[in-house]
């Protein structure tokens, strides 16, 4: 299963309109796609209130992984959006 991590670069971190961008991307992709701190349980990256329970912060990494065809470029896509400040 192919992993990647990322630099949260919003703001406010992986709260409100950042968790609901992310969130709405993850479910598009079609994928099994979850999210975590490294060495921390990841949680699914299409729940709301799973990603925002992350209390992640700027600054902080994320692990990502993800299952099923496509998954680099999900992956790709999906650390782009977290690692751009305006996400």
């Amino acid at each position: 299963m192919p992993s990647r991590t990322a630099t949260i670069a919003a703001e406010s971190g992986l709260h409100a309109r950042p968790a609901a961008m992310f969130v709405q991307a993850a479910t598009k992709s079609g994928l099994a796609v979850t999210i975590g701190r490294p060495g921390e349980e990841p949680v699914d990256a299409r729940s709301i209130l799973s990603v925002m329970g992350l209390g992640a912060k700027k600054g902080e990494t994320v692990e990502l992984t993800a299952e099923g065809e496509g998954a680099d470029d999900v992956l790709a896509n999906l650390c782009t959006a977290l690692e751009t400040p305006s996400a």
